[in-house]
């Protein structure tokens, strides 16, 4: 086997992410749900992505669970590898996007690597150091009050500081304009100044090439996935990549489909108001509830009842007020796990009685669901919306896939990923 680009993701959705942008810029790729087992075969591919659990970890737990991926990928023969966290920075003062970046940089014995999470195409852009979501910077966005990782700063350098012992530079806009070469040379100045970190300025895709094109040769690039659509074209100038995109795959599989959403954010709050009760037969769960095994077994009796003739929705979609109440009176923690549970759950059962095709939004219930059904890598295919694929299992029953982040995603986004259904 000789992979190109071995990558670890810090959670499943945005794993998925990363492996869209790879696939759309002719790689083909697999991605894994956590460490891949002693028995796991890994298909003739371009790319892997390893997704590991461990945004919110403790970091020294992070930081061993992502060298562990790192060792599995140095066997498969990777060329070049990538840390891929989200695009909004999504850390603590601890981490833990500094501490896997640095630990990983040590195992490969680089002597520095690129911190660059924008991704223009879904609004995220860092100009003169600072993060912005949308037309604000961080700390003006909704992540501020984020109830695991509220992102109070957009400085990137501010926020990497506290997290690592090397130093941290900065590569401005101005320099990112001019090209690849201007930006090697900012690089290696930095790199003759013992600079380990460096926050790269970006706007646009053209500036990611950019970036992408200046770091062909560097063990290690960390960011958003954005920043990868400049890495498959090193690999064709290398004539390691075939310069032809292979074909996209698209679901061909037969059997009902199945909506999971434990997200509560706008956008998939909006996305399950533009489904029709025509079209869906739509249960909402009742976190409440969630711990009463009759209540469950309700839910699972009323959509076993349905399945088949229309497409399944359970979801937990409430306004924020409502969100607000629920985590007061159960935990934080405890009403994520109940709703993950009932998901995943509900996604065995309804697996068991021939649903072939899975749509899930939220990274924790993604992780939660691709879990229950037992998924342990999946092939990615054809686009949905930028950055949420179709993707194809590669167990011995065989499942559609569309794992999405809350926030990603247009009004129509349920209906559009139905609509590529066989």
């Amino acid at each position: 086997m000789n992979v190109l680009l071995g990558c670890i993701a810090d959670d499943f959705t945005g794993g998925t992410d990363l492996a869209d942008t790879l696939v759309r810029n002719g790689m083909r790729t697999i991605q894994t749900n956590g460490m891949p087992s002693t028995g796991f075969v890994l298909p003739e591919t371009d790319a892997v992505v390893v997704s590991v659990k461990c945004r919110s970890i403790d970091p020294g737990e992070a930081v061993r669970l992502c060298r562990e991926a790192l060792v599995w990928l140095r066997k498969q023969g990777c060329r070049q590898f990538f840390w891929k966290y989200c695009s909004t920075f999504d850390s603590t003062p601890k981490g833990n996007i500094g501490p896997v970046a640095e630990a990983l940089l040590n195992d490969l014995e680089a002597p520095s690597t690129l911190v660059c999470p924008a991704f223009p195409v879904n609004k995220r852009t860092v100009y003169k150091g600072r993060l912005f979501v949308g037309d604000v910077p961080l700390d003006e966005s909704s992540m501020r009050l984020h109830p695991i990782t509220p992102m109070t700063d957009a400085s990137l350098e501010r926020l990497l500081l506290p997290q690592v012992t090397g130093k941290v530079g900065h590569v401005f806009w101005g320099t990112v304009r001019q090209g690849s070469e201007a930006v090697r040379e900012a690089l290696d100045e930095l790199e003759k100044q013992g600079v380990r970190f460096v926050v790269a300025d970006a706007l646009e895709d053209e500036n990611l090439r950019t970036l992408g094109r200046a770091c062909m040769h560097a063990a290690l690039i960390t960011g958003g996935s954005g920043i990868a659509i400049g890495l498959p074209d090193n690999f064709r100038q290398q004539g390691l990549l075939a310069a032809e995109f292979p074909a996209v795959l698209v679901p061909e599989l037969a059997g009902p489909a199945v909506i999971l959403s434990g997200s509560c954010s706008d956008a998939t709050l909006s996305q399950l108001a533009a489904l029709s009760s025509n079209n869906c037969f739509m249960r909402q769960l009742d976190p409440f509830r969630l711990e009463s095994e009759e209540y469950l077994a309700d839910i699972q009796s009323w959509a076993l009842e349905r399945l088949g003739s229309r497409p399944i929705v359970i979801h937990a979609g409430a306004e924020a007020s409502v969100v607000s109440t629920v985590q007061e009176k159960l935990g934080k923690e405890r009403s994520g796990q109940l709703i993950e549970s009932a998901l995943g759950r509900c996604a065995a059962i309804l697996r068991d009685a021939g649903a072939r095709h899975f749509i899930v939004a939220g990274g924790e219930s993604s992780g939660a669901v691709v879990q229950s059904l037992g998924v342990t890598g999946m092939r990615i295919g054809s686009q949905i919306a930028p950055g949420v694929p179709w993707t194809f299992s590669l167990d011995k029953t065989p499942l559609s896939l569309a794992l999405k982040s809350g926030n990603f995603g247009g009004p129509d986004f349920f209906n559009a990923a139905l609509a590529m259904l066989p």
